[in-house]
């Protein structure tokens, strides 16, 4: 079954629908450059609404110490994601399990980049856009090689109508959505959710 991360969630409405829609994990933004950031105070309100095994998640950008912590003491179970320059030592440093976002371009290494950060729960491939994710944009998924880490989430551009492409084509651990299933950046829309977590489960079903 691949999991399904919706990502950037703003409003206590869209935490609602997109658990009905059957996400297994929601993710908020705690970079103040991005239009779908949320302060720690928000993000606690939000989450307060995830019922059990849907998990939050914490998108950080090249955290201080100091942010990292306000997030975490606001929401002790959430599982972190680093989508900027971190080192392995950057991410190791909270003693927490940890998504790492990979931004895929020709000639990255994968593999090379999953040995670094192997204690990561996953790698979040990402395409390679000037900032750090939220682009909207499919990378070309031929770059990611048969022998990459097994715990992978697809992200980058998807929708209900590229999503079923991708998971038969990577079969990864799980998908991240944002853009694909918005009105406007940081505004889910119910119906795009319910319809992109129909197409996860038909791709499943066709899986053999």
């Amino acid at each position: 079954m691949t999991r399904i991360k919706i990502c950037g969630l703003t409003r206590e409405a869209d935490v609602e629908a997109a658990v009905a829609a059957g996400a297994d994990a929601i993710g908020f933004v705690f970079y103040a450059k991005s239009p779908r950031a949320v302060t720690p105070e928000r993000a606690r309100a939000l989450a307060a609404l995830l019922p059990p095994f849907v998990t939050p998640v914490g998108l950080f950008v090249n955290a201080p110490d100091a942010e990292l912590r306000a997030a975490l003491d606001a929401l002790p179970n959430m599982l972190v994601q680093f989508h900027g320059d971190e080192t392995p030592a950057d991410c190791e440093r909270i003693q927490r399990p940890y998504l790492r976002a990979a931004r895929m371009a020709p000639g990255f290494d994968l593999v090379d980049f999953g040995s670094q950060f192997s204690s990561a729960q996953a790698l979040l491939l990402d395409a390679h856009v000037d900032s750090y994710g939220g682009g909207g944009k499919v990378f070309d998924w031929s770059l990611i090689p048969p022998n990459a880490a097994s715990h992978l989430v697809l992200s980058g551009g998807l929708n209900a109508a590229n999503v079923g492409d991708g998971i038969a084509r990577v079969r990864p651990w799980a998908v991240d959505v944002s853009s694909g299933v918005e009105v406007s950046k940081g505004i889910k829309s119910a119906d795009l959710m319910h319809e992109f977590c129909r197409a996860v489960k038909r791709a499943d079903a066709g899986l053999t």
